[in-house]
Order: structure tokens, then sequence, then C-alpha cells
């Protein structure tokens, strides 16, 4: 994108929470009462003090002294896992990482509930390889997304970790991770389990309910659950009776159960959910990090107020000026009403408004649920390949994908609700430990603003008024 627009170019620790005195089962939670939270709340107080000197020397000595990576998981996870995630630069643990592992490497089930990048599924995924066992034929653990282009981005990521080096080592047989994803050719993948299943399954409830209605994939042997985007799935009028289904098909004793997502309200009722409708064991854990601020502070938010058909002009006179390097614009669904009257699609009219008013641009994309699977892969393909682009997608992009270069977001449409907020405002800000400010921008009538309020008080952030 910045050959065609000119293009110039950690968080606060929380304890794991449940501290709800009314919360039936409270006695099975955790409560982290330890150094490690007395030593944010020592360094919350030093922040506070005028002498700026000694807050920079805690921040060094915590840099300095943070446990790493691999210390976290030294004989939990395999060396040659350990070996790929260090070539591939995880080496220091996120706060989610280093909160959430000791727990997982325990035994004990857990809800992820941490902002957007901060490092859930490597989480999740650290804790698979370190009950994995590849002398056995049988599928031990079993990832479930709610779309297929994040289950693509967790398929790459178990792969690249499984992937062994060409060293000599054990003759054990290498772990195999199937994509059984909505779009994809079933009858391969049901050869593919006759002949020998695979160790990691990653799929969509679509396609996972074909195989198991069919019985052709077997979980009697499934080590670990996850459930990724647990308030999207359980929101999903079309996957929540397969989700609970799946849920209560084997005993939650015989396997491990990990629930993750950026957001998870009413959290404490969902733990109680968890525990009464026997989806997880009695003891589950819920690491909830950083609750007091949702989404990361780098993150600059605006907005600016227009008429209704003055959005168009609005959107190209931002995308102009602010050159990003590499954006998303976010569009709502067409209504019912719009596509009986015989309109064009909202994202036809600024795909072809943008190619015009940018001739020449080849890195102008579109992503979106009508569009068939090969294309999506395709766009999503062209963007990860490096340099910039304008990426033009509904909510279909806000869940789980990852495009770290994303240095803008724009809210062609205003999100339905702050939820959706969080997570479209979450496709920025995702390079690890990077301090580079992004930047949200959301276009509204004068009628909407106060919509956007009631999403700042829900998310704890203030958004600055954008005059152009």
């Amino acid at each position: 994108m910045a050959s065609c627009l000119h293009s110039t170019h950690l968080h606060n620790l929380s304890p794991i929470t449940n501290q709800n005195p009314n919360f039936p089962l409270s006695r099975h939670f955790i409560s982290l009462n330890n150094s490690r939270w007395i030593k944010t709340t020592q360094s919350l107080s030093a922040r506070c003090s005028s002498r700026a000197s000694l807050v920079s020397a805690d921040v060094v000595t915590e840099q300095t002294n943070k446990t790493t990576l691999r210390e976290l998981c030294q004989g939990h996870v395999p060396e040659h896992v350990l070996r790929r995630a260090e070539d591939v630069g995880y080496v220091l643990p996120t706060d989610v990482q280093e909160q959430a592992l000791p727990i997982l490497f325990s035994g004990r089930d857990c809800i992820l509930h941490s902002q957007t990048g901060s490092g859930k599924t490597l989480a999740y995924l650290l804790l698979i390889f370190s009950v994995l066992s590849t002398r056995r034929s049988t599928v031990q653990a079993l990832i479930i997304v709610p779309t297929r282009e994040l289950g693509m981005q967790v398929t790459k990521v178990a792969r690249t970790l499984a992937t062994k080096s060409g060293e000599p080592g054990t003759e054990q047989k290498p772990c195999t991770v199937m994509a059984l994803l909505d779009g994809g050719t079933l009858r391969r993948h049901k050869s593919w389990l006759k002949a020998e299943p695979p160790t990691i399954v990653v799929a969509t409830m679509g396609s996972l309910s074909q195989m198991l209605d069919k019985n052709i994939l077997k979980l009697e042997s499934i080590r670990v659950l996850v459930i990724d985007e647990v308030d999207f799935m359980f929101n999903s009028s079309k996957q929540i009776s397969a989700v609970r289904k799946l849920l209560n098909l084997y005993s939650a004793n015989s396997r491990q159960t990990i629930f993750a997502s950026a957001s998870v309200p009413q959290h404490n009722r969902f733990l109680y959910d968890c525990i009464q409708q026997k989806w997880t064991k009695s003891d589950v854990a819920h690491v909830h990090v950083n609750p007091i601020e949702p989404m990361p502070s780098r993150l600059h938010h605006r907005f600016v107020i227009c008429d209704k058909n003055e959005r168009h002009a609005t959107l190209l006179s931002l995308v102009q000026s602010d050159s990003p390097q590499s954006a998303i614009i976010f569009v709502g669904e067409q209504s019912e009403k719009s596509k009986k009257a015989g309109n064009a699609p909202p994202m036809t009219t600024l795909i072809d408004l943008l190619k015009s008013s940018f001739a020449g641009c080849s890195d102008i994309l579109l992503l979106d649920e009508d569009v068939n699977f090969n294309s999506r892969a395709v766009s999503l393909s062209e963007m990860r390949q490096g340099g910039g682009y304008l990426l033009v997608s509904t909510d279909i992009a806000a869940r789980g994908v990852d495009l770290p270069e994303t240095t803008h977001i724009y809210n062609f449409d205003l999100p339905k609700d702050a939820v959706s907020y969080l997570h479209r405002a979450g496709r920025t800000g995702r390079k690890p430990f990077s301090d580079n400010k992004c930047i949200v921008t959301s276009i509204l009538t004068s009628e909407e603003q106060f919509v956007l309020r009631r999403y700042e008080n829900e998310l704890m952030f203030q958004c600055e008024e954008l005059f152009l």
C-alpha cells in the first residue's frame, strides 16, 4: 500500500480473577496473591513516585529477570518444539503465557481471557505439545475455531512448532496436524482419517459435525479440547447447539478443556455454567490478564462526524491524509431490505471507489463471507507476503486473523456492539513487544456518537474527535 498511498512510514499484570463472593463454588478458583502480584502493586506505586530514576531501575530489573519461555516450558514441552519456537522469535513469554502456562501444565482446565494478539494461541499449543504421544495413532487434541481464516492461521503455527529439524534423534513419528475447515476437501480428509489419524485436528464446527455424524472421526482419545473465540461460538445461533453437544459428548474428566477469547462477557456466569454443565472439571481456572485495560494502550482511537452521504468522501480523505502502511476497512453486512431492493453490496461499491481513486494499486483486497474460500485464502496469502495492503472486510476478519503489519483500522460502519469494536480494533497493534502507535478511526453520523461513547465506557478507552 505504501507505493500506492505514499506511505511514511508491556502491559500491567493482573491476578487470575474470580473474586465474586456470591459466586457458587468460588472455593475452586484461583486467587493469585503471590510475589508476582505484590511486585506488580509495588511497580504501580513506584510509577506514582516522583523519583523517575527509581522507576526506570525497576523496569530494567524486571526485564533482566523476566523468565524466558524456555524456562517456563522446560520439562513439559519437547526440546524440538522449544527450538522451533525460539527459531521463529518466541523467546520471552507474554503476560497471558506467563500466568497461564504453569496452570495448564498442572493439568487444570482453563479460560484464557486476554487482549487480542496477547499470545493465547501459543499458550494452548504449547500445552498440547506437552501432552502428546506420537506413538499413539489417535486424535489427541482438537481445536475448534469459528472461521476458516482463523483455522488456517492456527494450523500454520501448530505445523511450524511440530516440524522437526534434520538432526538425528528419536525414531518417533512426526506430529501431524489436520485442518478440517469449511470449504476444504472432505473426501481427502476422510482418506487421511481412515489411513492414519492425525495427532492434532483444527476444525470448524460444520466440517467437524459432518465427520462425527458419519462416524469417520473418533474423539474417544482426545486429551485436550480447545474452543477458541468461545464467546463468538456461544453467541452464534448456527454453532451453539453443536458446540454444546461436543462439550457433552465425552466426560470432561477424561480431557483438559481450554476456552480462549479476548472477550468473555459475564465471565463469572460462564465459569458457573462450565462447572454446572460439566463442560470442565470443577477446579477450572480463569486467567484474566489486564481486565482494567481490555485493549493495548498504544492504540489511538479517533472518530469523524459527517453526513451519511459524505462517508465515502470522508474515508478517501482519511486514507489519503494518513497514508497507512497497511490498513483494514470494516464494513457492515448488507441488510435484507437493501438486498431485496436490488442495491449493490456496500463492499462492492467501496472497493470500486478505492480502486478508481487509487488507480494502478493492486493491493486493495476484499475479504467477505460471501466470497468463496479459495479467493479468501488468496487475499490473506497476498497480504502476508509483505508490502502494504488495504483490506476491505466484514467482521469475518475481526476474529483471530493475524496481520501484524496492520497500522490503521477504519470503521466505515460502526460495529454493532462493544465486543465487535474490541475485536476490530484488535486487528492492529499485534506486533509482539512493539510500542509503535496504531490508529483506529470510526466514521459516524452525529446520531451515532452516543453509541461510540457507550463503547468507550464499556471498554475503558478514550476517543478523540478528528476534524478534516
